[in-house]
């Protein structure tokens, strides 16, 4: 089941994922399916959540970069593998060779995330840091791969990359039997493409959604097209679906297997973060929660029991310092004013004790006693506050106004 350099591609079968799952036996954990009562109760079906970010390295990319390393010849495995990644592939290909007995080196961007590069070192590989953006990463890796003669281990668009990630579809219709959809986050679409072939070819009726970050959403107008589309400059929070282009590959599959592909906003994504940290005690990286921020979005429609693909956890300790400020602001529970008060002792301490009254947790306090637009007696108090939601921060500045004080967002 092994896709070289120099043989054709064929299309792929669901034996090629059977076949992976073998190969992975004692490798690849099969990942935990845990059920979620508030999704659940939000969808009216039930809902479960798969644990890929408890996978080893913390995401999927393991099964695949294990099977294709694994399917290499002898003189490929000799001449070493190559990859470029700003984190969760570059983990997978370092503990893959690691464990098949292949060196590794891994180009990583020069802004890569210090736990991530640590990471994968740890795991193995030599790291060398190149680029500003992953396509400098990219495209120095390539060099070295013609320069060395080591085989390019590409993330998605390979069909052994593929077949090893459709085991997490074999294991949904092991763990969850009754499955009527499962929702997936798409980047090259790999991860989609072999789940969609897994499911569908033993249960077609079953709906396969893919979820998009809108501001990298590359396969909506590739759909459309009905090839490959690039997206300039996508911009995201999730890191891992941030991809230009789709595969050459996964996209033939995802256009004829894949049922519909949503997107999310950032808001949708902080969101769904929180959402997986506070009720499902589970740390997920944005891309890994984008199938849930797509059920928070339009909980309606999707027909239950429904699968949701967590599919990393690899996340940056100041990326999800800033994602859950992002999350908590996105459901209300932060709230930033700027109020006018008068310019003398005592005013603010009053202003505090409406905002201590109203249950408002004042986090951050400044003055502004420089703007032009302010009085020779005036000040403005920049305030930020946690907040118990919309409705309690509705009443929050209810409480200020009625105070007589003025509120300028």
């Amino acid at each position: 089941m092994s896709f070289g350099t120099s043989r054709p591609v064929r299309p792929l079968i669901l034996d090629d994922i059977r076949g992976a799952q073998k190969m992975l036996s004692g490798v690849a954990r099969t990942t935990a399916m845990e059920g979620s009562r508030y999704l659940s109760r939000l969808v009216g079906a039930p809902v479960h959540l798969k644990c890929e970010n408890l996978q080893r390295t913390g995401s999927f990319k393991l099964r695949g970069a294990y099977v294709r390393i694994a399917g290499l010849s002898p003189e490929e495995r000799a001449a070493g593998v190559v990859a470029a990644s700003a984190g969760n592939h570059a983990q997978g290909v370092a503990l893959a060779s690691t464990l098949l007995g292949v060196r590794s080196t891994v180009f990583m961007p020069l802004a890569a995330p210090l736990p991530k590069i640590a990471a994968t070192r740890d795991y193995g590989a030599e790291v060398r840091l190149h680029g500003q953006v992953v396509d400098e990463t990219l495209a120095a890796a390539q060099e070295y791969a013609r320069d060395t003669g080591a085989v390019f281990i590409h993330p998605f668009d390979h069909p052994d990359v593929i077949a090893g990630q459709g085991t997490v579809g074999l294991e949904i219709l092991e763990q969850c039997p009754e499955v009527r959809t499962v929702v997936v986050g798409i980047g090259g679409g790999g991860l989609a493409a072999g789940i969609a072939l897994a499911v569908k070819s033993v249960r077609p009726e079953v709906r396969v959604i893919g979820v998009q970050a809108e501001g990298a959403a590359a396969y909506p107008p590739s759909l459309r097209a009905g090839r490959p589309m690039s997206v300039e400059a996508p911009q995201t929070m999730a890191d891992g679906i941030k991809v230009g282009r789709p595969g050459d590959i996964p996209f033939q599959i995802v256009q004829e297997l894949v049922d519909e592909v949503r997107t999310v906003s950032e808001d949708e994504l902080s969101s769904a973060l929180l959402l997986c940290l506070e009720r499902a005690k589970l740390v997920v990286e944005p891309a890994g929660a984008s199938p849930v921020a797509a059920l928070l979005s339009d909980p309606g429609a999707f027909q239950g029991p429904v699968v949701a693909v967590l599919s990393g956890g690899n996340v940056d300790p100041v990326l999800m310092q800033r994602v859950l400020r992002h999350g908590m602001a996105a459901a209300g529970r932060y709230l930033s004013l700027r109020v006018r008060v008068t310019d003398r002792p005592g005013a603010l301490a009053t202003m505090l004790t409406v905002l201590s009254v109203a249950d408002a947790n004042v986090l951050d306090v400044s003055h502004v006693r420089t703007d032009p637009r302010l009085g020779l007696a005036e000040a403005d108090v920049e305030v930020h506050l946690e907040t118990k939601g919309p409705e309690h921060c509705a009443e929050v500045e209810a409480a200020l106004r009625t105070a007589g004080y003025a509120i300028l967002l």
